[in-house]
């Protein structure tokens, strides 16, 4: 195997190469499913190193996703994906092996399931919690169709912390008498699992005292396995994962449980999913799979191979940014800050590490919160938590934040209380495309009462932000900030408080008017030097604030100048432009507006360069249609 990323195209083992649908798995002989197993990690650490991507899930779930298309026939049967980034081996089953060192890439596969990339995909997600709902929903389809058909939801412990799996378990029982469960226990979601439930599963994994069930489950492994595979009854005794327990929170909600039992054991598998098929009720399947098994670093650190750009194979290493990260810098700055302000407090939903709350966790652990992956009980906390007299940071990316929804109208804003709501990956997510891209958290704040909305156009003026949220306690404040770094600006040592709703005039003219919001200021910069080669006068203005906005510079510089123009990362439709729009409208002021941000559609994955240049987001476009107006 090779030590690092290659250019050239890899080409499956000989196994996958046969393999163009599930119908191929099925015909193998049993003797070739665990080589099979091994061809489909070494393809999978191979093929990311080169693109990226959710390594440690896939290799989890190699021998589930082998045993799930070895005993189901989809499209018929269907199997939803919870999230779906543990996809990439039912890809690779499905027909798209060859395809698979595409995968995150433009016009290449994408990092999630999707309906509309194979008819194998039953459903598309990429967030956490939908799966048994969903399928729950496909299988009341089938009972009212009166098909016999197998449906099957696979979902992380971790989903089930999520309030949407929760909600699906309590009417399974009423809904359907078909319906099967797959609970994939390895103990992380993209960090490790925290809470009540996570415990529960902990010890339904590590739990001894089984001898009260040795017969139960040696009649379970006789009728699964047969007779000669009795023997493993035995390891009841030592608390071993792959036998039958009878388990009450499951059994409660009217589903049968089976397990914990051996996740990667594929022979057990496939005996217990052909048992499990036979079944006329609903029921749910404990197995116990290991995160990034069959790759050492990946099983080292998990949390950095759940999902990671490319890497060296030998040793797990990748590349360090030159700059910090703008979620490095919001870590380090929100856990300063609360050195000083015992008031501060820290708010994830599961996410540490990707919103660098880790740093925060390890030098403040008492005034850190993990909830899991519960956005709307984050949001609810930190109501709970300002009514107190506390400042809560709640960092959660901008995608997510959309699960709050509710509460940050009917709970935050409502009641004015200052929670400080920081959404990371604000803007365009690149590779992990529609699911992931931050493009809506404008057009779904901007029009709550009271609520401030900002965005730096770098870091310096970033870390200002952050200081300005922690002294203002008259309301809620959100910042959106982007995935990554901005433009790798020197921070000053003392940070100055903003002035709410004040935005920076950078450079006046009378032609033409640019307001580069955040990450979008640079591209702006750019216009305003193409239009200056051209002769143009040009002021050039950093908004700063999404709301409240400075009306009184949008209205001088609408006044004077001959052409208005808006650059965002962020979808046009109820954007930061469509604003500055309705105002001079309401002002009376006719200055033509031309805007620059993304079209009223889902964007699709790949890099953001690419992307920019195919939607229109670029200078030299900003460019054309000012020039349009000017003659």
């Amino acid at each position: 195997m090779t030590t690092s990323a290659s250019s050239e195209p890899y080409a499956p083992g000989p196994l996958l190469q046969g393999i163009d649908s599930p119908a191929d798995v099925r015909k193998l002989a049993d003797e070739a499913l665990e080589p099979l197993a091994s061809e489909i990690r070494n393809t999978l650490i191979t093929s990311l190193s080169r693109t990226g991507g959710h390594l440690g899930p896939n290799l989890g779930v190699v021998e589930l996703s082998i045993a799930l298309h070895r005993v189901f026939h989809t499209p018929e049967d269907k199997i939803v994906f919870d999230v779906a980034h543990q996809g990439y081996v039912h890809k690779m089953l499905t027909g798209r092996a060859k395809q698979i060192d595409t995968i995150r890439t433009y016009k290449g596969l994408n990092g999630f399931l999707l309906r509309t990339e194979s008819e194998h995909d039953a459903y598309g997600a990429g967030h956490a919690g939908t799966a048994l709902s969903a399928a729950l929903g496909m299988a009341a389809a089938r009972d009212l169709a009166g098909h016999d058909n197998h449906v099957i939801a696979v979902a992380g412990d971790a989903a089930f912390t999520c309030g949407p799996t929760l909600e699906a378990l309590n009417n399974i029982a009423e809904t359907t008498r078909r319906f099967i469960v797959v609970l994939n226990d390895n103990e992380w979601s993209i960090d490790k699992n925290v809470g009540a439930i996570a415990r529960y599963f902990n010890d339904l994994q590590t739990h001894h005292t089984f001898s009260a069930v040795r017969a139960k489950a040696a009649e379970f492994v006789e009728k699964v396995a047969g007779k000669a595979a009795r023997t493993l009854a035995h390891k009841v005794e030592e608390g071993a994962k792959n036998l039958l327990f009878p388990n009450v929170l499951f059994e409660k909600f009217g589903l049968r449980y089976f397990g914990p039992i051996d996740g990667h054991d594929l022979p057990l598998l496939v005996r217990t999913f052909e048992h499990l098929k036979t079944l006329h009720e609903p029921v749910v399947l404990h197995i116990i799979t290991e995160k990034g098994r069959g790759y050492q670093p990946a099983i080292d650190n998990p949390g950095k191979f759940h999902g990671l750009g490319t890497y060296q194979i030998n040793d797990g290493s990748t590349g360090s940014s030159p700059t910090p990260t703008c979620s490095e810098i919001f870590g380090r700055t929100v856990t300063d800050l609360a050195k000083d302000d015992p008031k501060v407090v820290a708010i994830t939903a599961a996410m540490p590490g990707g919103t660098k709350l880790d740093i925060f966790k390890n030098e403040l652990p008492d005034r850190y919160f993990d909830v899991g992956i519960a956005e709307e009980h984050a949001a609810l906390f930190a109501c709970g938590l300002a009514t107190e007299g506390f400042r809560p940071f709640l960092a959660i990316y901008s995608t997510f934040m959309q699960r709050a929804y509710d509460m940050i109208i009917h709970d935050i804003a409502l009641q004015n209380l200052p929670v400080r709501l920081c959404m990371d990956r604000g803007g365009l997510s690149g590779d992990d495309g529609p699911t992931h891209h931050g493009l809506f958290d404008i057009g779904y704040l901007r029009h709550i009462p009271g609520l401030i909305h900002m965005q730096p156009k770098d870091e310096d003026e970033f870390v200002d932000m952050i200081h300005t949220m922690a002294a203002y306690d008259d309301g809620p404040t959100a910042i959106r900030y982007p995935r990554g770094a901005i433009r790798g600006t020197k921070i000053k040592d003392k940070p100055v408080l903003l002035e709410i709703g004040k935005a920076e005039v950078v450079s006046e003219g009378n032609d033409v008017a640019l307001f580069g919001l955040g990450t979008m200021f640079e591209m702006a910069e750019e216009t305003k030097a193409l239009l200056e080669a051209k002769g143009f006068s040009v002021s050039l203005i950093n908004p700063r604030f999404i709301k409240p906005m400075d009306t009184a510079v949008i209205e001088e510089h609408a006044r004077k100048c001959r052409v208005v123009c808006t650059f965002e990362d962020h979808v046009l439709m109820h954007g930061f432009g469509a604003a500055v729009i309705e105002h001079l409208h309401d002002a009376g002021i006719h200055t033509p507006v031309e805007r620059i941000g993304w079209p009223d559609e889902f964007i699709e994955h790949g890099k953001p360069e690419i992307l920019r240049d195919l939607h229109g987001l670029t200078a030299e476009a900003a460019m054309v249609k000012i020039l349009h107006h000017l003659g």
